[in-house]
């Protein structure tokens, strides 16, 4: 008999995260689900999962409180033992601009986008080593391949877990792999009206945006592939390429 595996996925109530954690419950994972205030669409979310035929527990931290990351770990091991994969999908993105830079939106945008996921990464670590390795997978942003002046904080929190992504597989293997996928604009922003989503999504060298399915089949691609580490994945239908001086959802 085949041991069940589990996947922490953070931010995973809704929007891209359910997407992400239907998709392994799908597979035969069991999830750990974190959010941190959409209770509601987490209740409801682990009851889609759970008639699945997967266990699915519900974690609720704030991300952005000192040491989050290795509190809400700990409570995962102490419910549901050891995982195999950890989703680093939670993200703070409040808009500001490189030209005026404030400290407080950066402190703002540090814990959940930054402090957590290495603390969560970290804490893999210390697990006792399984057979395999386990996977930390996580959630950039095409951005970082084509840089523009808006979300500064949010961007220069994403850019620091890009580097994370490559020393962490340095510093943790054989035990545990870090890879990063950068997705382009995949659903609405809470900036974007549907008609502006829909016309921004279809603004690419392809014609057409990156879909959450796309996302989900690259964390199975991840999970499935024992040679990958250190790597960022871009799933953005090519929209790095053409270099807009603005971000997508203000166009």
């Amino acid at each position: 008999m085949t041991s069940r595996k589990t996947a922490l996925v953070t931010g995973a109530a809704k929007r891209l995260g359910q997407h992400i954690a239907l998709s392994l419950a799908e597979n035969g994972w069991d999830i750990a689900l974190h959010y941190h205030q959409s209770q509601t669409d987490a209740e409801q979310t682990a009851a889609t999962l759970r008639d699945l035929g997967v266990r699915c527990e519900l974690f609720n931290a704030d991300l952005n409180q000192p040491q989050a990351g290795l509190t809400l770990m700990q409570a995962v091991h102490e419910r549901m033992g050891p995982i195999q994969a950890l989703i680093n999908n939670a993200a703070r993105f409040e808009y500001d601009h490189a030209a005026d830079f404030s400290a407080a939106c950066l402190h703002e945008h540090l814990g959940a986008n930054l402090i957590a996921p290495l603390e969560l990464i970290n804490a893999l670590g210390t697990q006792k080593p399984q057979n395999e390795p386990v996977v930390a997978i996580n959630l950039l942003d095409q951005k970082l391949w084509s840089y523009n002046p808006d979300f500064f904080s949010y961007t220069l929190c994403k850019a620091a877990l890009k580097a994370a992504t490559t020393m962490m597989a340095q510093a943790l293997a054989p035990h545990v792999r870090v890879v990063g996928i950068a997705p382009g604009l995949t659903l609405p922003s809470h900036l974007q009206s549907a008609e502006d989503f829909e016309r921004t999504h279809k603004i690419s060298p392809l014609g057409y945006g990156s879909r959450a399915e796309d996302i989900c089949r690259t964390v199975l691609y991840i999970l499935q592939t024992p040679s990958l580490t250190g790597s960022c994945i871009v799933v953005d239908a090519g929209q790095h390429l053409l270099g807009l001086q603005q971000d997508f959802s203000l166009l």
